[in-house]
């Protein structure tokens, strides 16, 4: 067998599968000679693929792996033909005179837009919603004949363009559990009628208001003296965890025959490209190493590496050209989260635990949904999958429902571009309305409609980077501004990222999806510690103690396509400056949420319980989300009598379901 086909194999062949069937493999080894990429190249191509259709369709077979093929050469047709485009604009000239001025009409299209009481051959009546901004009353050319619609659908020549959508109603196996943590408890029971007080009380373990700085207003002295004193914190931290002198840390860069210990960042000795073992450099900061950067040898040593991560290694430097890596230090972890048993038995008696059987007792454990964005699909503005997440949390009596963003993407296509119908609401004036009003009215009604229902209920809303009524356009981000919105009174804004505690158990929640982009740039030297890809990259968030330790960021050309007529990512807008508001400072959360494009999961990673719920909406589908059942933390007699600080132990009584919507 070849090397093209062993790869292949190693890359698609799902355990315990150990190879491709002969047919499937013949197709994407001629996929792979006829675009001149690499089986990991391809590989990234499937991804973005299989996020594209958003449906169960998506699994490698014979039909998929043909359709597969058909839509990367059509991708690469429509290139070609939009370069070839550009070249003849190119030869006709700067100055060349437009097609339509021929016909007597508006040569530089500005017509429409500039004189809108003119005579025009549309009747439509839609409008384009711009952020705080009166919109100009716009006209759809290729709709023109048509009358207008109910205010919500893509126009269409969008659904000419893409008929391989599934339609939500349509959607196959709705409320099928997909993956399940803990099943040996039982999910929660919803009670006769809601209750008639919360049962959860919230708390910010962030300080909200330092994320209310300005953004775009990055000084480079700033973000390097950040940069800087990161590594030195490490340094101080694996200094005391592994009880090591003074003397035993040096300057990697330079030349010695003494083994010392080194604490830097990974880094690569190129911008382009992707991280490699021969390309890997230290950076180590000013105070250590004088900023400089010197290449690593590795091949002696198994662990993971990636761009930004801060590690410890011992080794020599013999020649001065390169720092030989001999070991990788183990970085501390943060200590678990705990509190007084005195706290606990609060706790509890909000969720009605009276005698020791009622620990176990589903009706008393509490009710949680996770959703994230995006919540509605490409072709569509009605946000069907929110309303049945809000029917879903009425009919389960949810305790708190968490939903991350984004809410309004500007990856959507109609989002993206304007065109698209304001929502049929007599309080919207057209000339004056912006995405406020839509948030308002496609998003806040059914989260009122679940607010009445269940007055009870808590809701946390995580804003994204993608969200275009956001001002705050860099990570880390200040909340949504609740008031402006019309949420309702139950609804919470918090920041992204952000550390809250339901009752005792410490929650983290971040809405940049890291895990795709470490999965993309992470680099495997020897035997990995974990084999498992979804356990292993949550264990880089716990070991860096950061939301987002990846440094830089995955260039956006290299993310996934999304439906915009550009059809680029927004990628990763890091304010360097305020890069220490990510980072994890006095404990270990109980429970990790990091929405991703990978594959929906629960698993629990050194005692943290890590949850991606998925999209609750794919581009073309329907998505996921995730439900616990979160029972109340038993204490023992002995937890009792010694009054020291005990664990949650989230991860052993906390059910989770992964549902699809």
């Amino acid at each position: 067998m070849s090397a093209l086909a062993d790869e292949l194999n190693d890359i698609f062949a799902i355990p315990p599968i150990n190879g491709l069937p002969p047919d499937i493999l013949g197709e994407l080894q001629s996929i792979c000679r006829l675009h001149a990429i690499s089986p990991k190249e391809l590989s990234y191509k499937w991804e973005s693929y299989s996020m594209k259709m958003g449906t169960e369709q998506t699994k490698l077979d014979l039909p998929t792996a043909r359709a597969f093929k058909v839509d990367l050469q059509e991708i690469a047709e429509r290139e070609a033909r939009s370069k070839s485009h550009m070249r003849s604009v190119d030869k006709r000239g700067a100055y060349a005179t437009p097609r339509n001025a021929a016909k007597g009409g508006d040569v530089f299209g500005m017509i429409e837009g500039i004189t809108p009481l003119q005579q025009s051959s549309s009747t439509g009546n839609k409008r384009k919603a711009i952020n705080e901004t009166p919109s100009v009353p716009k006209v759809s050319k290729a709709n023109g004949m048509s009358s207008p619609s109910d205010g919500r659908s893509l126009p269409s020549r969008a659904n000419q363009k893409d008929t391989s959508s599934v339609a939500f109603a349509e959607r196959q196996n709705p409320g099928q559990v997909i993956e399940t943590l803990n099943g040996h408890l039982q999910p929660h029971e919803p009670p006769i009628a809601p209750h008639s007080e919360s049962r959860v009380k919230l708390t910010a373990n962030t300080d909200l208001k330092k994320f209310r700085y300005r953004p775009m207003a990055m000084h480079l002295s700033e973000a390097s003296e950040v940069l800087d004193d990161r590594i030195d914190e490490f340094q101080s931290l694996i200094q005391s965890h592994h009880g090591l002198e003074d003397t035993a840390f040096g300057n990697a860069a330079a030349q010695g025959t003494n083994e010392i210990i080194a604490v830097g960042r990974i880094a690569s000795d190129t911008p382009e490209g992707k991280l490699n073992a021969a390309s890997m450099v230290l950076e180590m900061s000013r105070r250590t190493g004088a900023g400089l950067r010197i290449p690593l040898k590795v091949e002696s040593v198994s662990a993971e590496f990636f761009p930004g991560q801060i590690v410890a290694v011992r080794g020599i430097n013999a020649s001065g050209e390169y720092f030989s890596v001999n070991e990788v230090l183990d970085v501390p972890l943060l200590d678990i989260a705990a509190s007084q048993p005195s706290t606990i038995d609060i706790f509890n008696e909000r969720l009605d635990v009276v005698s020791d059987d009622d620990h176990k007792v589903p009706s008393k454990a509490l009710n949680l949904i996770v959703a994230a964005g995006p919540y509605t699909t490409d072709d569509s503005l009605t946000f069907e999958p929110l309303n049945a997440l809000c029917q879903k949390a009425e009919e389960t009596c949810a305790d708190m429902l968490v939903l991350v963003g984004p809410f309004l993407d500007i990856e959507h296509p109609l989002l993206a571009s304007g065109d698209f119908d304001l929502p049929d609401d007599p309080s919207i004036e057209p000339d004056r309305a912006t995405l406020v009003d839509v948030f308002r009215i496609l998003i806040a009604k059914p989260l009122q409609a679940l607010a009445q229902a269940i007055p009870s209920i808590t809701i946390v809303c995580i804003p994204s980077v993608r969200d275009v009524m956001n001002k705050h356009v860099s990570w880390p981000q200040d909340n949504l501004p609740g008031k402006k919105l019309g949420l309702p009174k139950q609804a919470k804004m918090v920041s992204n990222p952000v550390t809250i505690s339901i009752n005792e158990v410490v929650v983290a929640i971040s809405a940049q999806d890291i895990l795709y982009e470490l999965r993309r740039e992470e680099v495997v030297v020897g035997k990995p510690k974990e084999n498992n890809l979804l356990a292993r990259l949550p264990r880089h968030l716990i070991q860096q103690r950061h939301f987002f330790p990846l440094y830089p960021p995955v260039d956006r050309t290299f993310l996934p396509k999304t439906g915009t007529e550009e059809g680029v990512a927004t990628g990763m807008p890091m304010d360097v400056s305020y890069l220490k508001l990510g980072e994890w400072l006095e404990a270990r959360p109980d429970m990790l949420i990091q929405p991703s494009a990978l594959p929906q999961f629960a698993k629990v990673v050194e005692n943290v319980l890590v949850v991606n719920p998925g999209p609750i909406s794919k581009r073309k589908g329907a998505g996921t989300y995730a439900q616990l059942s979160i029972y109340p933390r038993e204490l023992t007699d002995q937890e009792r009598s010694q009054g020291n600080l005990v664990a949650h132990r989230l991860f052993e009584r906390a059910r989770v379901d992964v549902v699809r919507i």
